[in-house]
């Protein structure tokens, strides 16, 4: 199935920060509390709800609260979209 422009725009979105391509590298070891986020990337919690938040809303990243805290994880199903959209992009089957 084709994705449109929007859906393009908001993957590209999400990998088009420094800060978010480092968070992604991050989560590729596993699931991480965003208290461990924050400290490893030295970010305010503000900031990092707002790299999250778009993470998030691109499919890229899962989220998940236990209690007072959040989890997130990479999403196995955002990457393969991103992938389909990179290669319907450059036109490669």
């Amino acid at each position: 199935m084709k994705k449109s422009n929007k859906e393009f725009a908001v993957i590209f979105k999400a990998l088009g920060d420094e800060r978010r391509i480092q968070l992604l590298k991050l989560l590729k070891s596993g699931e991480q509390c965003a208290c461990k986020l924050q400290e490893s990337m030295e970010l305010s919690q503000p900031t990092l709800s707002h790299h999250m938040k778009i993470l998030c809303e691109s499919g890229l990243v899962d989220a998940r609260k236990e209690g007072k805290w959040m989890y997130y994880s990479i999403s196995s199903s955002g990457a393969v979209t991103a992938i389909k959209c990179l290669a319907q992009l450059m036109d490669i089957n």
